[in-house]
């Protein structure tokens, strides 16, 4: 069985505890590959090859750097097939999902900040006649990257490229429950011939590796994405030691539905919004609004084509849903839906576990699930699922839809749909969100900055606003 091994100092290890993890194939329930379960041990040797390249990496030209990430881009991008494959094996989404999303965007990722830091630039202030000010914007030195189960290449690769472009040297941490594809990343480092100590992947728990990795002294910055529960504790850690942190947290984002919006272009992209990835993505609308005189039509139509829906065999490219990602999460969704109806709500379609046949029995399946006449204030609508459930809700006014949405401790995304653009940028200004779309959903341009208000988070990633996250400002005064 292949035992995934940790990625230090260029090379491949074996963890320090000789121990390794089951890694489990959400389709079939069974173990299939070994993770390194990884120690202090194994940190304190990933930051120590990160310190030793950090000099060499950070003097580098920004041309230089440049080459070595698009090189990992363009391998990425020539490997597609097989990562999207492990991705879907790894993760139970869809493998033409995968394909079509998750490494894709991986490869963009690497692409993106290797030009982006070419026309990083700094700022200068006049004083006139008297001085004149310019910005120096230097790497940090070791930061430390830890990335979630859901988009597993494609936000692991969020964090590393622009840390890397940056000219820092990076630890990085994926989740124990989708470790593949950051695996085989460092096999294409390696094959990049990616200077040793640049990049270092450390695998196993957050327990005993990932909390290690927030609390060494000698790591800068911590980037992660994940449960809020975690990053507050990532928080209470780090914030003693003044780390920079970078948090993308939670989400329970309102999508609302207003009676002028383009109904068909709605209803289609609403059922991605909803269900997409098996609802396992931060971003997805889990809180629907329906403007009352359209609430009955929408209600009808969505319910039936969600119901329609296929969930099965990740290979089957029929399929819209693949496995929820682990047994333990698919326990805890199921426990919100038996919360709902104590709660009051009505099922309208899903609620409940599927077993295919054949291979697949003992995977981890379920319908996805439309939930109605719940109180907005109820905790199935105002905790975090994370899984394909979503609950639909009526609104007369403007005024009343905004209070509910803005009613969880929440702010990561929102989506409005209406074709009156008064009430679109009225709404959005409004809105306790870090990011609305509107008219559309998942629309990602690169060069904007992304992350959540409240308890979805703290800094923004993408675009120039993660390259001076991962920089340290100098102000230089020069006088005349």
């Amino acid at each position: 069985m292949l035992k995934l091994n940790n990625y230090i100092d260029g090379t491949l290890k074996t963890p320090h505890s000789g121990t390794y993890l089951d890694n489990i194939h959400p389709a079939t329930g069974k173990v299939y590959s070994l993770i390194a379960d990884s120690t202090e041990e194994d940190i304190h040797q990933a930051v120590r090859a990160a310190q030793t390249a950090f000099p060499s990496w950070s003097g580098l030209s920004l041309k230089e750097r440049h080459n070595y990430l698009l090189r990992i881009s363009q391998l990425i991008a020539s490997k597609s097939k097989a990562l999207a494959k492990a991705e879907s094996k790894d993760n139970g989404k869809p493998l033409w999902l995968a394909e079509q999303v998750d490494i894709p965007r991986a490869v963009d990722n690497f692409e993106f900040f290797a030009t982006s830091i070419l026309h990083f630039s700094s700022e200068s202030h006049q004083m006139p006649g008297r001085a004149i000010n310019y910005t120096l914007r230097k790497p940090l030195g070791v930061v430390g990257c830890i990335s979630p189960w859901n988009l597993p290449l494609y936000l692991f690769s969020w964090k590393i490229a622009p840390a890397l472009a940056a000219g820092n040297t990076v630890v990085a941490k994926p989740s124990e429950i989708t470790p593949m594809t950051a695996y085989l990343l460092a096999e294409i480092c390696i094959e990049a011939e990616l200077p040793p100590g640049v990049l270092n992947i450390v695998f196993g728990s957050g327990l005993k590796a990932g909390d290690p990795l927030v609390r060494h002294p000698d790591v800068k910055a911590i980037s992660f994405t994940g449960g809020t529960a975690t990053g507050r504790h990532i928080a209470q850690v780090a914030a003693p030691m003044f780390k920079k942190l970078s948090l993308e947290l939670g989400g329970k984002n309102p999508n609302i539905i207003f009676e002028d919006c383009d109904y068909d272009r709605m209803l289609k992209v609403t059922l991605r919004s909803s269900f997409a990835n098996q609802g396992q993505i931060c971003l997805c609308g889990s809180r629907i609004f329906i403007e009352r005189p359209i609430y009955e039509r929408f209600k009808r139509d969505f319910v039936e084509q969600t119901a329609s829906m296929m969930v099965g065999d990740p290979n089957d490219p029929n399929v819209h849903l693949g496995a929820i990602v682990s047994e333990q999460h698919l326990e805890k969704i199921l426990s919100y839906i038996e919360l709902a109806r104590e709660e009051g709500g009505r099922i309208l379609t899903g609620g409940k576990r599927v077993y295919p046949a054949g291979e697949l029995k003992g995977g981890y399946y379920l319908r996805p699930t439309i939930i109605e006449g719940l109180d907005y204030h109820c905790r199935t609508n105002q905790e975090e699922i994370f899984g394909p459930v979503v609950t639909i809700t009526p609104f007369d006014t403007e005024a009343e839809v905004l209070a509910m949405a803005n009613s969880t401790p929440y702010g990561l995304s929102a989506t409005i749909w209406t074709n009156d653009l008064a009430r679109a940028h009225r709404l959005a200004e409004d809105i306790e969100s870090g990011i609305v779309w509107i008219n559309s959903w998942l629309l990602r341009d690169l060069r904007t900055p992304f992350g959540g208000t409240k308890q979805s988070g703290v800094g923004r990633e993408g675009g120039m606003e993660v390259l001076r996250f991962f920089t340290e400002p100098k102000n230089v005064c020069v006088a005349y």
